[in-house]
C-alpha cells in the first residue's frame, strides 16, 4: 500500500480515550445479542411450532437459514470493512440484525420466519469480524489480549442465561418476545456506533471479487448445509454424498480461481504467516472435539441420564461461569507460558475433560457433573482466547480485515465439522441399539466421548510448529510483562 493511502487508512481521527473505553463494550453488546439469540431460541422451538401449526422438525430451517447466511457473508466482511469503513458496516450489521429480529417476532408463517433469520444472519456475519477489525486497529498489540477478553465476557453471559430466559418467556409470555428482546439492545448499540466507533477504511480497496464470492459462497453454504443435515440424519446417503462432493468441487474451483486473481474474496496468501496458519488449521483440528460437545451433552444428560431439558440447561451454567473467570486470568497465563506452551498443554487438558465424560453414569453426583462442566469451561475458554489472539500476531493493520474474515470463516466451518463428526461417531456406536434404553445408550456415548477426547489430545501436537516467541507481541511473554 502506498504512503498516501496509508495516511488515509482511517477516515476518522485517532479515537479518543473515551471512545477506546466504550468500543470494547460496543462490540460486546453485538456479541451478546448474537449469543443470546442463538441459545434462547432452542427452548422456544416446541411453542413456535404449535403457534405456527407445523411440526417441530419443520422449524429446522429456522436455524439452518441463519447458519447458511453466516457461512455465505462472513467471507466478504473484511472487504466490506475496508471498502465502506468499520463504522458504516458495523452500523448496518446491527441494523440488519435488529430488523431481522423484528420481522422474526412478527412472522406469520415459517417462510417469513426463515427469510427474517437470513436477514439476522447477514447482520451477524458482519458484526463479529468487523468488530474485531475495529479493535485491532484501535488498540496496540500489547493491549489486544486484555481488550478482547473484556469484549468476550459479556458475550459469554448469553449462553449462560439464554436457556433459562427462553424457558421463562415461553412459560409465562409469548415466544415472539424472544426476538423483541434484541431491539432495545440494538437501538442502544446503534447510538453508540454513531457516537464513538472509528470508521477505519482503505482508500484504494479493489473491486469485490464477484466470481470468487459466488464460488466460495455457494461452496461453503452447501458444505455447511450438508454438515448440518449429516448431524441430523435427515437425508439419504446418496444425495448427501452428491451435495458434499458438489460443495468440495466449488471450493476447489475457488482455490484455483484465487491463485489467478490479484484480490480474491478470501486472501489465502495471508496463511503464509505461520501464526495465522496455525491458528486457522491447528485451531480448527483442536476445535473438532469442542464443537461436538453441544450435540453430545444433551444426549448424555437427557437420554442417557434422564434429566429434564431445564435440568440439563442448568448443568451447562458452570461451564459459562468458568469461561468468564478464565477470561479474567488468561492474559496472565499467556504472559507467563506463551502461546506455544499454553496451546500444547491446554489442548491436551481439554481433550482429557472431554474423555472424562466417558466415566459419567447413572450414579454420578450432580455436583460432580457441575464440577466437570466448570473445569471444562475454564480450559475451553483459555483455548479460544489463545487461538483467537494468535490470529493477529503477524498481521499488519491493513490486513486485519482480511485475516478476520479467514479466521471467522474457518471457525464457523470447524464447529460444523465437529458436530458432524460427533454425529457420525454417535451413529456408528449407537447402530443396532435400542435408542430409548439408557442402559444401551450410555456405553455407546461413552465411546464417543472417549474417541473425541483422544482426537483432541492428539491435536495438541499440531501446535509444535509454533515458536516460543510467537504471539509475544500480544501476550507480553518473555518481555518482563505480566497482565
Amino acid at each position: 500500500m502506498s504512503s498516501a493511502s496509508a495516511e488515509q487508512l482511517s477516515e476518522s481521527p485517532a479515537p479518543s480515550d473515551s471512545a477506546k473505553r466504550i468500543l470494547p463494550w460496543l462490540v460486546a453488546i453485538a456479541l451478546f445479542m448474537e449469543h443470546l439469540d442463538s441459545t434462547i431460541l432452542n427452548t422456544a422451538i416446541p411453542a413456535m411450532a404449535q403457534s405456527l401449526h407445523v411440526a417441530p422438525l419443520a422449524l429446522r430451517s429456522v436455524s439452518t437459514s441463519y447458519m447458511l447466511a453466516l457461512a455465505v457473508f462472513i467471507p466478504i466482511s473484511g472487504w466490506m470493512a475496508d471498502r465502506f469503513g468499520t463504522r458504516r458496516v458495523f452500523f448496518a450489521a446491527v441494523g440488519l440484525f435488529a430488523l431481522g429480529s423484528l420481522v422474526c417476532g412478527l412472522s406469520l408463517n415459517v417462510q417469513m420466519l426463515v427469510a427474517a433469520r437470513i436477514l439476522q444472519g447477514m447482520g451477524g456475519a458482519m458484526m463479529t469480524p468487523v468488530g474485531r477489525v475495529a479493535l485491532v486497529r484501535t488498540f496496540p498489540r500489547s493491549d489486544l489480549l486484555r481488550t478482547m477478553n473484556y469484549v468476550i465476557v459479556p458475550a459469554l453471559v448469553g449462553p449462560m442465561v439464554g436457556p433459562l430466559i427462553g424457558g421463562l418467556i415461553v412459560h409465562w409470555l409469548h415466544w415472539r418476545i424472544i426476538f423483541f428482546l434484541n431491539l432495545p439492545l440494538a437501538i442502544f448499540g446503534l447510538w453508540l456506533v454513531h457516537r464513538t466507533m472509528p470508521n477505519y477504511l482503505e482508500s484504494d480497496t479493489p473491486p469485490l471479487d464477484r466470481t470468487g464470492f459466488l464460488l466460495f459462497g455457494a461452496g461453503i453454504a452447501l458444505l455447511s448445509y450438508a454438515l448440518q443435515v449429516f448431524g441430523e440424519h435427515t437425508m439419504a446417503t446418496a444425495p448427501l454424498s452428491l451435495l458434499t462432493a458438489l460443495s468440495l468441487l466449488l471450493l476447489a474451483l475457488y482455490g484455483w480461481h484465487s491463485r489467478r486473481v490479484e484480490n480474491p474474496v478470501l486472501a489465502l496468501w495471508l496463511l503464509r504467516a505461520r501464526t495465522l496458519q496455525v491458528s486457522v488449521i491447528a485451531g480448527g483440528v483442536s476445535r473438532l472435539g469442542i464443537g461436538g460437545m453441544p450435540f453430545l451433552l444433551p444426549l448424555l444428560y437427557q437420554i442417557g441420564l434422564g434429566f429434564t431439558p431445564w435440568e440439563a440447561g442448568l448443568l451447562m451454567m458452570p461451564n459459562a461461569v468458568a469461561a468468564i473467570l478464565m477470561k479474567i486470568s488468561s492474559g496472565r497465563v499467556l504472559a507467563r507460558l506463551g502461546h506455544r506452551t499454553t496451546l500444547i498443554s491446554n489442548t491436551a487438558i481439554v481433550g482429557l475433560t472431554i474423555g472424562c465424560f466417558s466415566l459419567v453414569g447413572p450414579g454420578v453426583s450432580v455436583w460432580a457433573l457441575a464440577a466437570l462442566s466448570f473445569v471444562q469451561g475454564f480450559f475451553i475458554s483459555l483455548q479460544f482466547t489463545s487461538i483467537n489472539s494468535l490470529v493477529y500476531a503477524e498481521v499488519e493493520d491493513r490486513d486485519a480485515a482480511k485475516a478476520s474474515s479467514i479466521a471467522s470463516t474457518a471457525q464457523q466451518l470447524t464447529f460444523s465439522f465437529g458436530t458432524a463428526l460427533a454425529a457420525l461417531l454417535a451413529g456408528w456406536f449407537l447402530s443396532g441399539l435400542d435408542q430409548t434404553n439408557p442402559a444401551q445408550i450410555l456405553p455407546a456415548l461413552h465411546r464417543v466421548f472417549l474417541t473425541m477426547g483422544i482426537l483432541t489430545i492428539l491435536s495438541s501436537l499440531c501446535y509444535l510448529r509454533l515458536r516460543p516467541s510467537d504471539g509475544s507481541n500480544i501476550s507480553g511473554h518473555g518481555q518482563g510483562r505480566r497482565q
